[in-house]
């Protein structure tokens, strides 16, 4: 690599300190509490590294690199990214709808052995909002309520999604009982389907049209957002990756070795006396498929414990990257893509198969940092 190749770097103070408001105390490991995410547990700072090694070819190879772009003082703060490598060009993109940050990368025809790192640091700690202690009326943006209540290619909120969730949320006069009402019907009609590739695509009509409300992360929670927003409820994914196991001992809900397929797709509605408020359904039928000894009944203590929680917390053992839909890469000669949760690439042989990072050549780590 040349001196000219040298570390880039963003936002990161010198020599990465960890500033005094992330230094909490490591959970047993031995003695796991209650499922019961909380802030008091403390802030963690983590450390997220991105390799992207594409093939080389005789034609311009691009590739685009998800960064953390979502920060809220109350559960994370992005901290900065470094990078390296031996790209023609390396720049930070920012899609100018969603805010959704990413590394933009471009190989000149014939590069030997293209590569690119990125390394991410951000602080988190865990979620929590207290449904029954109601605070004043808070107005969302207009903006930003037309911005989460509005269609996507992927999330329509007419004809069948509308009627679907009219009928959940009949009788409910609140925006917390519509809410929880669909919060409720996903967790009791849905279910996980671990054929599905990745995280799933998030075609919501089809799943309803069919009769197919299987999948994964993408799938669900998309299906959520979309009902919620056809009842003009606003609501939105937010795309990430689990970066650190569960301290709570769900198997499930860690990131299960390495995190190069450890991506996950997560969801907040707005609720006019909470703000922003985290749901995540998907996990739970994560949990009744996959927590040991797995195919748990939903009457099973740890299911039941993680429904009861995922309507209002989320443990942060998970970095939020963006909160985009149907994004168009910069630069790209590609369609759109869904989201952008996992890195993507392409040459002039189209788009590379980012749910297979062994053949486009990508890994992920991540590592917790322990303060001095």
């Amino acid at each position: 690599m040349n001196r000219r190749d040298f570390l880039k770097t963003s936002a990161i103070a010198a020599g990465l300190t960890l500033p005094a408001w992330s230094r909490a105390a490591t959970p047993d490991p031995v003695h796991q509490p209650a499922f019961a995410p909380t802030p008091d547990n403390g802030w963690r700072v983590f450390e997220l590294s991105s390799r992207i090694e594409p093939s080389a070819t005789d034609g311009i190879t691009r590739v685009w690199v998800p960064l953390p772009s979502v920060s809220d003082a109350e559960w994370i703060r992005p901290m900065g990214n470094q990078w390296q490598g031996n790209a023609q060009q390396m720049r930070v993109l920012t899609d100018p709808v969603y805010g959704a940050s990413m590394l933009s990368a471009e190989w000149a025809a014939g590069t030997a052995a293209p590569v690119v790192e990125v390394v991410s640091r951000f602080a988190t700690r865990d979620r929590a909002v207290d449904l029954s202690r109601p605070g004043p009326v808070r107005q969302l943006a207009a903006d930003e309520r037309t911005l989460y209540t509005r269609a996507t290619v992927l999330l329509p909120t007419d004809g069948i999604v509308r009627d679907t969730a009219s009928e959940i949320v009949r009788g409910a006069t609140s925006d917390v009982d519509k809410a929880r009402a669909i919060y409720e019907w996903i967790v009791a009609n849905t279910f996980r389907n671990p054929k599905t590739r990745g995280c799933g695509l998030g075609d919501i009509r089809t799943m309803l049209e069919t009769g197919d409300l299987s999948g994964k992360c993408a799938d669900l929670n998309a299906l959520y957002v979309g009902l919620a927003r056809s009842v003009g409820v606003p609501a939105r994914d937010v795309y990430g990756v689990r970066v650190a196991d569960s301290r709570y001992g769900y198997k499930s809900l860690g990131k299960s070795g390495d995190v190069s397929k450890a991506q996950h797709c997560r969801a907040e509605v707005w609720l006019e006396r909470f703000g922003w408020v985290p749901v995540d359904p998907a996990d739970v039928r994560k949990v009744a498929l996959e927590e040991p000894p797995g195919q748990l009944s939903m009457l099973d203590p740890k299911v039941a414990a993680a429904r009861q929680v995922l309507f209002g917390a989320w443990e942060m053992n998970w970095v939020a990257y963006n909160v985009g839909h149907d994004l168009r890469l910069p630069g790209s000669d590609g369609p759109e893509v869904p989201y952008l949760m996992y890195p993507q690439g392409e040459n002039r042989d189209g788009r590379f198969d980012s749910l297979d990072p062994a053949k486009f050549r990508y890994t992920l780590t991540a590592r917790e940092i322990t303060a001095a």
